[in-house]
Formats: structure tokens, sequence, C-alpha cells
């Protein structure tokens, strides 16, 4: 059986007591390292006064960790950079908020090449390498200018923009050339897939000969929709064991007899929370009936705090939520709560089941996997709804959840109203339909649905000219 060698931004290595690294990736690729057994590549999460020319390996079992340091100079060109200050938001639609620095380009095309070198030296013969998210474009091309002629393939977990968004990000084309380097790339929604041919086909005269296969000077890629789901049964697990845990047995002492509406994000603007705030906002102003029978509890933990915009953002909320809290506010009854705290997955759980609203509303989103497991944490019998972003990949799959324009307070507001007074016989009809389409493609069948392509993609031979980024 071929070894799976998986290359990402960030590698999740269990801490020393043995525990899995929850959430994100971990969780998504632990089957399927079970299955194949691996490597997983990528950086260790710390800046070092000289560059990696070699990982630093970590055995654990089946699995070997090969680590890779940063400079201070690579985090900010590479990561701050060019990945989180031009491409993240050119992805969500985000044109004015992109800052393209030559610099910050050159630096990501280095780290990546710096990888590709290192992992084209710990790479076997028959290995199946799967590359993952923004942050490493460019390494198939960097892998195959060293002699790499693997499989490879490439997952993006983010939205692919249409081309004209793209296209407005100088680089845009030496990166969809990049893109051709791979066998097969997936994407979440077949909207995406969609807007990635289209982009090739626009910008570098791309035949496309399938569906789904496009051809540039004699080199075939593959590019589908493959939406990531989450290990349901596990969730479902966790939120029926939660009720013990200190802090769901404290919300639910403080929420008494009102209705609680939860949003669990990570802080970003493409998240759409001060938009979300204001439509809750909306909903009280025009359901007065509701002030204090009802309270939103937003979570969303800081990240990238960096990053300008982010701060900005930050401010942003902070904003919006004291003029809320400050209007709205009555005494006993706080109208938002917002924290930022990260929590565990099964307190996560927890307070997902509690919750009799699921407002999920990203201005984009390439999957969003909050909406999923607040599906699949819900009590069978009595489930919460789920109002969702149509913006959101899994608006594509859970057709059942109330969908919603995020950009439209109104509409939002509307929603929340009829998701709480929405009957129980249709609550339970409609997360029966979604909980079929949880379980028919969970995050098990993504992995093996993923690779199984890979290990049959025809499209090409695996030992191809490379194409090389300009350097």
């Amino acid at each position: 059986m071929p070894r799976l060698v998986v290359v990402s931004n960030r590698v999740a290595v269990p801490d020393p007591t043995g525990n899995r690294a929850a959430g994100g990736l971990a969780v998504a690729l632990r089957e399927a390292f079970e299955a194949y057994r691996g490597l997983w590549f990528g950086w260790s999460g710390k800046v070092a006064a000289h560059p990696s020319t070699e990982p630093r390996i970590v055995d654990k079992g089946q699995v070997q960790y090969a680590l890779m340091d940063l400079t201070s100079l690579d985090r900010q060109e590479y990561y701050n950079g060019f990945a989180n200050r031009a491409l993240w938001p050119i992805m969500h639609y985000r044109i004015g908020l992109s800052e393209f620095s030559r610099a910050d380009y050159q630096g990501y095309l280095r780290v990546n090449r710096t990888f590709a070198n290192a992992l084209a030296q710990l790479i076997r013969p028959d290995d199946l390498v799967w590359v993952h998210d923004y942050h490493l474009i460019p390494l198939a091309a960097e892998l195959r200018a060293a002699g790499i002629t693997n499989l490879i393939g490439y997952f993006h977990h983010i939205p692919w923009p249409a081309p004209e968004v793209l296209g407005a990000l100088p680089g845009s084309r030496e990166l969809l050339r990049a893109i051709m380097d791979y066998n097969l790339v997936g994407v979440h929604t077949e909207r995406d897939a969609d807007n990635l041919r289209r982009g090739l086909i626009h910008d570098l005269g791309a035949i496309q000969h399938k569906p789904d296969v496009v051809e540039v000077d004699r080199q075939r890629t593959r590019i589908k929709g493959f939406p990531i789901g989450i290990d349901v049964g596990e969730f479902q697990r966790l939120a029926g064991r939660s009720q013990s845990n200190r802090i769901i047995r404290q919300t639910t002492d403080g929420l008494g007899s009102r209705k609680l509406i939860i949003g669990v994000d990570r802080l970003d603007y493409s998240k759409g929370i001060p938009e979300r705030m204001e439509a809750f906002e909306r909903f009280l102003g025009t359901n007065p009936d509701q002030r204090g029978r009802v309270t939103y509890l937003q979570i969303a933990p800081t990240s990238r705090s960096e990053v300008p915009e982010y701060a900005t953002l930050g401010r942003v909320v902070n904003e919006t939520l004291g003029r809320i809290n400050g209007t709205l506010g009555e005494p006993g009854w706080v109208p938002i709560h917002y924290v930022t705290s990260t929590y565990q997955r099964s307190v996560l759980a927890g307070l997902y089941r509690l919750a009799a609203v699921g407002l999920i509303t990203p201005m984009r989103d390439g999957m969003n996997l909050v909406a999923k497991e607040y599906v699949a944490a819900q009590d069978p019998a009595d489930p919460g709804v789920l109002i969702l972003s149509k913006f959101a990949g899994a608006a594509q799959q859970l057709k059942a959840a109330l969908i919603v324009n995020p950009n439209d307070k109104i509409e939002v507001a509307e929603a929340i109203r009829e998701a709480l007074q929405m009957s129980q016989e249709e609550r339970v009809s409609r997360w029966e339909s979604m909980m079929s389409v949880l379980q028919a493609q969970d995050v098990s069948w993504w992995a093996a649905t993923f690779l199984k392509e890979l290990t049959s993609n025809k499209t090409r031979t695996a030992s191809r000219a490379s194409v090389r980024l300009a350097k």
C-alpha cells in the first residue's frame, strides 16, 4: 500500500499525553492516515533565527511528522503577507482589502521552494502526495522542478473566486499555471470548481476535454468538488455527554426559560459577525416582545492579530456589541454575549445542543463545518433550526436550513423570527433531511473519495514536464 504524504501550512502533532489534536485538518485527515499511514510535512509554527533546510522528524506511531521552522521574515512575507493579506481577501471576494507586495509574493514563492526541496528528499517513489490549502499553491510546481513524478493532489479549503475577481491579484496567472502541476484539484463545491476551470480557460487558454478536465500546454488536470464533512457520530456522542460539563450547566442555569441563538466563528471579516449582530438588533427592534426572552451567544476566538485588518475588525465588533447591548439591554438581560475564548469540541457540542437557533451567516465561506457540527449536535426529538448563509459551501448540501443572504439584515432578522416560531414537526423534518446528507458524506467519505479519485487519475501520467513559476 502506498504511503500518504500530507503537506499543510501547519502540522498538528499530537501532544505528549498522546491525545490527538482536535479540530481542523487533524480531524479531517485522522482516518485517512489510519488507512494509509504516512508522513505529515509542514511548518512547525516556530520562528527561528535561521531557515530550516531539513525538517525535524517526530515519530508518533503510524504517522511521522516532518516539521520546518520559518524565519521572522518568512513568516511576515509568506504567511502574514501574501497568504493572508493578498490571497485570503481575494479568495473571499474582498478585493478592496487585498494588499499586494512584490516582496511578500517573492517570500511566498521562496518558502514554497524551500518546503519542496526539503520534502523532495523524503518522498518515496510510490507515495501519494496530498497538499492542502492556499498557502501552498505553488508546491507541486516546485516538486516537479525537483524531479518528483508522483501523483500529487491539492485541496483548496476556502472559496475559489470568479476569474474576474482572482484576476485583480498580481501574479494570479502564475498561480493558475502552478495549479496545472497537480494531478487532481479538489474544492468544496461545483461552483468553486467551475470558477477555477473558467479562470484557467480565460487566463491560460485551457482546453476543456470533459466537464472536470482541463489541459494547458499538453498538461491535464482534473478539477472537482469534494464537500468536506465531519465525524458525525463523534459529534453526536460529544453532544449527548455534554450535560455534565460545568460550562454547559452554568449556561443552562443562566438561560432559564430564554432561548439561545449561537454563532461560532474565528474572528475574520469573511464571517460577517458585525452584520450578524446588526441583523439580531433588527430582529429585536421589529419583535420587541422577544426582548428578555432570547439571548445571542457569539463565540469568536481572535486570530491573525498581527494583520491590521483583523485589529480593525476587532474594534468594529466591540463597538457594534457595545452599542446594541447599551441601547437594548435591560437589568438582568444582555442581548448579546460575546466570548473570544477557544473552547474544546465537547463544550461546543453542548452549546450547540442547547441552542434553539444556529446563526451561521458568513459573507463567503468555502464550506463552514460549524453549520454541520450544529446539526449533528441536536437532540433528534427536539432539534434547533439552522440559519445559513447562501454564500457558505455548506448551503449546497444543507438545503433544509433557512438559507439567507447575509448582506440583507431584514432577511436574516425574519429568518430568526421564523426559526424561533417553527413547529417541532417542521424542525424534526428539516433536521432529518440535513442529517441524512451529513451521514452519507462525512469526513471519512471525503478523504476516501478524494484519494480514490487521485489514485485512479488517468488524465495524465505522473511523469510530466514541470511548469516553473517565475522566479
